[in-house]
């Protein structure tokens, strides 16, 4: 592909995809502890097998309810969780997924003091070191860890450039390069939301497709 079919596919995708999924929750993402808490618990929601748009919508539920920051979350009780889950119809996993929002709330005071900057202290700014940490919390895996450092990078920047397995294929899907280097080099300075506009696109064929015709 020229350079010029290059920027004009990823033009095309930004316009058609272009926000984060921290954008689509409501999350101002900035290295402070709230924001930082909040993208977390939206990577729990979205490492679920549930629609992205449903984890985004219960995400939008429980800061709107006021569990944004690890105190308030481990403080709630896990039938006020169930029910703000509920209200954001992510209905079938809400008793486990509540569970698991307080057990995360807890580990974060425990752990790190209620600041996941902590957590990037420890981790010694080594995304695969960050990987795992994240992984010790009940119900983010492999899958849930990449989500977070995908959003993340806009604020952490040693993560950058964070392309995961899903955005570099559908990079090659749409013919632009498959490599997070190429890739963060036509991102405008914003890898994380060409990241996330790959994402969307793999999960989605129309959009997909309509990236390709331009």
């Amino acid at each position: 592909m020229s350079d010029d079919n290059t920027d004009d596919t990823v033009k095309a995708l930004l316009e058609r995809a272009g926000r984060t999924y921290a954008d689509d929750a409501g999350i101002t993402l900035k290295d402070t502890p709230s924001p930082l808490f909040e993208l977390l618990v939206l990577s729990l929601l979205l490492s679920t097998r549930i629609s992205a748009e449903i984890a985004v919508a219960a995400a939008r539920e429980l800061f709107s309810s006021g569990y944004r920051t690890p105190e308030k979350m481990a403080r709630a009780s896990w039938q006020s969780l169930v029910d703000a889950l509920g209200r954001g119809h992510y209905k079938r996993y809400d008793e486990s997924t509540a569970t698991r929002l307080g057990e995360a709330g807890r580990k974060v005071l425990d752990d790190y003091h209620g600041d996941l900057r902590e957590l990037a202290e420890k981790a010694d700014s080594d995304p695969d070191k960050a990987a795992k940490l994240l992984q010790e919390f009940t119900g983010i895996g492999p899958v849930g860890a990449e989500i977070f450092l995908r959003e993340v990078q806009s604020v952490w920047g040693w993560v950058a450039p964070r392309f995961d397995r899903r955005a570099l294929d559908a990079a090659k899907d749409l013919g632009l390069p498959d490599d997070p280097g190429r890739l963060a080099d036509l991102a405008g300075g914003r890898p994380e939301v060409l990241a996330a506009a790959l994402v969307r696109a793999s999960l989605d064929d129309a959009l997909l497709s309509a990236v390709r015709s331009g």
